[in-house]
């Protein structure tokens, strides 16, 4: 058996050590303005990236982050709805980058790009550019930003290769801790090579160029703090900072039961095994304020893409039950020990095929909040749609205007029901921050496309108390001939669960139908070339229930069936309400017959 290695394991072991630690010097007001200040500058990083940006999974959908991490790569700040599964892997590339170039290889002036799956396994498309920020000729942090491009040469237009493509090589090109400008002077040799090798050459130049831009941005406020409160002042703020963060988190910990949780599932395969389901299993252990994460029952590497190198998972599963919704920075995850072995899916070897990294990180996340809800049950959710996104690519030369042309957009799904509360409908997934689905005027703006409709999936939701939410259902007709790619492999024998009672939400479906076909297939095409006319339609997952459907207020069944969430045969099946399908009023007498005695006994207690 491959032995476990910890990672990131806590510098201090108990909540008592943590809160005794002896306060700093440094007075809290200035720890606020910078506690503040450090975030801000992330997030107009952000704004700048957004604003520059050439291609629509940046300015539209929002598949980046930015962040500053200190000399050490330890993150300091990232954006609000900064791509959560990015989280783990910023500091990563700086360290490797400083264990390359050492702290005294570093210039003002220099920019680094990097993608390479060695460090932070991901696909190609996500490309890191930091530079880094001197105050008073010391090395005082690195503005960073990683940002989805649409094609980085190989495989890689659109969304990424897929899951079956061999190995990196295959993919598109390998970008290893490189200085695209040495002292403020481009490499053009190196500028040149990279834009002769992507098929976009315009979109991914100028995507580059927005990322250098924010950093540019970042540096200058970076450099207006440490003029007006020095160095020394803005360290030890950071160190109290991140001590104060690790102690909330601890705090909210420590508020759990000691235990240990288990939970598994399945992901459906890797795209090339298809026979062979992709298992999780987790362990969680909660011992006063220290949680540990246990992920090496996981599978190991596959030999399609689904491989990554990440911590990204437990990251945000962690976040997730501890300070939600406080700004991010390296405290935030001290606390946590995650035990993972070389070798395991998640902590994947290069050369193993990432392209397809991020599909199931969503799914080890909802495992791991399935093993948490033994332990809390009036906090935990269902599991939702289960995929980092469903996505749509486009791509072609539009044969009368000459043009070339690039649609994408990132569909979202239904999420798990919690008590209290129904499920999110046509949501991202927990792995993805604030990214967001393109509009239909932009879609039929950039490409020769028509978006037929966008609509909620009726019955997707998982039945219960509360309602999981609900998936899309989309359709797309293209204009001219072109190159279609759904992703949307997931949850189809392993549907998105449903907790205490709660019903399954529906799985995924996609299908293709070339004009002339004799009718619509199902398919997941990868890159397939179609005729003009043809159809394509994705539907998403819906979430899982919570609690016993027939628990639920008949009032709230029938409002459901009004609003076209829930079918009026789902109505009386699932939730034993009977609906009149003409006056749309509720069989009392009916339901009465449908739904057992003991359940409506126990929700009029």
């Amino acid at each position: 058996m491959v032995r476990p290695v910890v990672y990131n394991g806590p510098e201090v072991r108990t909540l008592e050590d943590v809160v005794s630690v002896e306060l700093r010097r440094i007075d809290p007001v200035t720890v606020e303005v910078l506690r503040n200040a450090l975030p801000a500058i992330a997030d107009e990083m952000s704004v700048d990236l957004q604003r520059t940006a050439y291609n629509m999974m940046i300015y539209e959908v929002r598949d980046y982050c930015c962040g500053i991490l200190d000399p050490q790569g330890r993150l300091v700040a990232q954006n609000i709805g900064g791509v959560s599964h990015f989280v783990a892997d910023l500091g990563v590339v700086v360290k490797d980058g400083i264990r390359r170039y050492g702290l005294d290889g570093f210039a003002p002036g220099d920019v680094i790009i990097t993608n390479h799956q060695r460090v932070a396994g991901q696909h190609l498309n996500n490309i890191c550019i930091y530079t880094p920020f001197f105050h008073d000729g010391e090395l005082c942090a690195f503005p960073i930003v990683r940002a989805h491009w649409v094609d980085v040469g190989g495989q890689s237009t659109g969304f990424g290769a897929g899951d079956q493509v061999p190995d990196p090589w295959a993919e598109g090109l390998q970008l290893d801790q490189i200085k695209i400008y040495e002292g403020g002077v481009p490499n053009e040799t190196l500028l040149r090579l990279l834009c002769d090798n992507i098929r976009f050459p315009e979109s991914s130049m100028g995507d580059m160029r927005g990322q250098i831009a924010a950093c540019t941005l970042a540096q200058r406020h970076l450099s207006d703090l440490y003029r007006r409160y020095g160095t020394e002042t803005i360290q030890e703020a950071t160190e109290e900072i991140f001590d104060q963060t690790e102690r909330r988190c601890r705090l909210a910990v420590d508020e759990l039961p000691d235990g240990t949780y288990e939970a598994d599932s399945v992901y459906d395969n890797d795209g090339v095994e298809l026979d062979k389901p992709v298992e999780v299993k987790v362990r969680v252990m909660v011992s006063g304020s220290d949680m540990t994460i246990d992920l090496t029952g996981c599978s190991l590497e596959r030999k399609g893409g689904i491989n990554a190198r990440t911590l990204a998972a437990p990251y945000i599963a962690y976040k997730a039950f501890t300070q939600p919704l406080d700004p991010v920075n390296e405290g935030s995850f001290r606390a946590l020990t995650v035990d993972i072995q070389e070798g395991n899916f998640m902590m994947a070897r290069f050369p193993a095929p990432m392209s397809g990294w991020s599909r199931v990180l969503s799914t080890v996340v909802d495992t791991i909040v399935k093993a948490l809800s033994r332990a809390v049950p009036h906090r935990a959710p269902a599991a939702h749609f289960g995929l980092v996104g469903h996505s749509l690519s486009f791509f072609g030369r539009d044969s009368v205007s000459g043009r070339r042309f690039l649609m994408q957009t990132a569909e979202g799904g239904g999420w798990g029901a919690r008590p209290g509360v129904d499920g999110e409908s046509a949501s991202v997934s927990v792995c993805q921050g604030d990214v967001r689905n393109s509009p239909i005027e932009t879609i039929e703006l950039k490409a020769p496309v028509r978006v037929e409709s966008r609509a909620l999936r009726p019955d997707s939701g998982g039945a219960g108390e509360f309602r999981g939410g609900l998936g899309m259902d989309i359709r797309m007709r293209n204009l001219v001939e072109g190159a279609w790619t759904l992703s949307n492999r997931g949850r189809r024998r392993q549907p998105p669960w449903g907790l205490f009672g709660g019903g399954d939400g529906a799985t995924a479906e996609s299908f293709a139908q070339e004009t002339g076909a004799p009718e619509m297939r199902r398919e997941d095409p990868a890159r397939k070339v179609m005729p003009a006319g043809s159809l394509v339609i994705l539907r998403s997952a819906g979430g899982g229930g919570w609690g016993d459907p027939f628990a639920r207020d008949s009032a709230r069944v029938r409002a459901d069936v009004l609003e076209g969430h829930v079918s009026i045969a789902a109505a009386a099946h699932d939730y034993g309400v009977v609906i009149d399908p003409t006056t749309f009023a509720v069989d009392e007498a009916a339901t009465r017959t449908l739904r057992p005695r003991d359940a409506l006994a126990a929700k009029e207690k």
